[in-house]
């Protein structure tokens, strides 16, 4: 699981440095921020679970 929440945090980190590298894609950085901060609350609760 941890491997998995891993992985869509480099995927959301990418699209948001993509958004940022290519002019007119502010959309990106946004979905892309928001989807990296619910991912790692989400794998934190679901770390924090386990204890």
């Amino acid at each position: 699981m941890l491997g998995v929440v891993a992985l869509l945090l480099l995927l959301w980190l990418a699209l948001v440095v993509v958004g940022l590298v290519v002019k007119g894609l502010v959309w990106l950085v946004v979905i892309g921020a928001v989807l990296f901060v619910a991912t790692a609350a989400f794998g934190w609760l679901r770390r924090n679970a386990r204890v």
